[in-house]
Formats: structure tokens, sequence, C-alpha cells
């Protein structure tokens, strides 16, 4: 069963939009101890509002600040499978805050602990970011960078992903350019096109698990008007995104 949910933290989602898109609200406003890094408590709660729904389908999860919650729906599914990270950033920081869950390092967490995970498929950040020294199994993890994809030289790593397991996609929109989109974070330059050819590849050659969608621009980030131009063009882009996937796997 599919099930579409807009997971909502800032306010930046209003449940009324959210209904006219046929996507399930879900009311996180009121959890503290959730931006940047996830409490124990604030992940517990999270957990018990998205665990009757499962992994499967499209989930929009408000800024990156909450991108963590990938892992939260990846720890529920129960097969092997492979995680697809659109990003303009790794998350594979090592836990700097107490061993809490964060914005940075839930990749990271997935790819060591994870029992079903067969591999990690990191595409769209710069290559100076996929400096990521202390992985020795090297065949469970797949980097491609901007610079690899915008140069053609991409397809011998693309050869390298599997395609005998299904696939869960995560996308931060901080990995397109600030013409297709803005975020509160730093951002890379691609293009939805060439993300939409992207995510064809994944949409056609393998089952989909489900897809989340993260990258608002935080109502707190900037003034009223930055915040204005920001929602346009991600209201544009999610909707793109949320049309062209729902076309393949529902």
């Amino acid at each position: 069963m599919f099930y579409n949910l807009a997971l909502n933290f800032t306010g930046i989602y209003s449940k009324e939009d959210v209904e006219k898109e046929k996507l399930i609200y879900v009311d996180c406003t009121d959890i503290s101890g959730t931006d940047m890094y996830c409490s124990k408590e604030a992940e517990y709660i999270i957990k018990q509002r998205i665990e009757k729904f499962g992994p499967c389908g499209i989930h929009f999860l408000d800024s990156g600040n909450y991108h963590y919650v990938t892992k939260f729906f990846a720890e529920q599914i129960q097969e092997p499978f492979s995680l697809v990270l659109f990003d303009y950033h790794d998350d594979m920081n090592k836990r700097t805050a107490y061993e809490l869950t964060d914005c940075g390092s839930w990749a990271r967490d997935i790819f060591f602990n994870h029992p079903y995970l067969k591999q990690l498929i990191i595409i769209g950040p710069d290559q100076k970011q996929l400096e990521i020294t202390d992985i020795h199994i090297k065949e469970k993890l797949v980097c491609i960078s901007i610079q690899e994809l915008e140069s053609k030289k991409a397809e011998v790593k693309l050869k390298q992903i599997k395609t005998d397991v299904p696939v869960y996609i995560s996308i931060d929109k901080d990995v397109l350019s600030e013409s297709c989109a803005v975020t509160n974070w730093n951002q890379g330059r691609m293009s939805l096109k060439m993300l939409e050819d992207l995510l064809t590849l994944f949409l056609v050659e393998s089952e989909v698990i489900g897809v989340d969608i993260c990258g608002e621009y935080s109502p707190s980030a900037g003034n009223f008007s930055e915040f204005v131009h920001a929602e346009k063009l991600n209201k544009e882009a999610n909707n793109t995104l949320f049309r062209y996937i729902r076309s393949f796997i529902q």
C-alpha cells in the first residue's frame, strides 16, 4: 500500500494545500528537539507517527534540517534494498552531538547499521565533498559527483549500481541549482531535467519501495521577500517531482 505524506515540522506545509494534493498531512510542529538534531524522545514520537504508513509512497520531509527522517523510513524496510541519495552533501559525517541522529550523519548510520542495505548510491555532490576515506566496503558505496555527470564521466559508476534489489530514493532539493529551488543550505547546480533523467534510470529499471523529498526553505531562514521567492520555486519543483515520480510508481 502506498501512502503519500507531508511531514510538517516548521509550518511550511499548510494542511489545506497538502490535502488538496491528496497527501496525508502529518503534523510534527508540536515535537521539540527536531531541528537538525533529533533527540531520543523526538525520534520515538516521529517513528510512532509514521509507523502505520510504512516506507512505501512519496514523502515530503520539510527542510533539509529534517533529512534524517529518511533513516526512520528506511528502518521499516525488511528486505534487501539500495538507497539512492540525490544530495549536494553526502550526509556521511560522523555523529558529533551526544550520539544523536542528525541531518548530516543519517546516511552513514544506514550505511553501517542497516542489516538489509546492499548499496548506497550518492548522486550530485561536488567532487571535493566526496572524500569519504574510512569506507572500506567500496562495492557497497557508489558516489557520483556533479562534475562527473556534467562531463559525461559517470557511465562507469552507473554500471556499478545493483539492479537486482529494490530501491528507496531520497531527494534533497539542495542538489538543484538556485534557478530550480531555494533551500537553507548551500546548493549544487543540477537542473530539474537532469534530476528527472537520473530518476528515470531507477524508476524504470528498478522496483521502487518509496521516495522522499526534502529541502524546503525554512520560514525563519531569511526575510519575507526571500521566503516568498523560495516558496514559489520550491512548490513548482515539488509539484513537478511529485507528478513525475507518481506517474511511474502509482
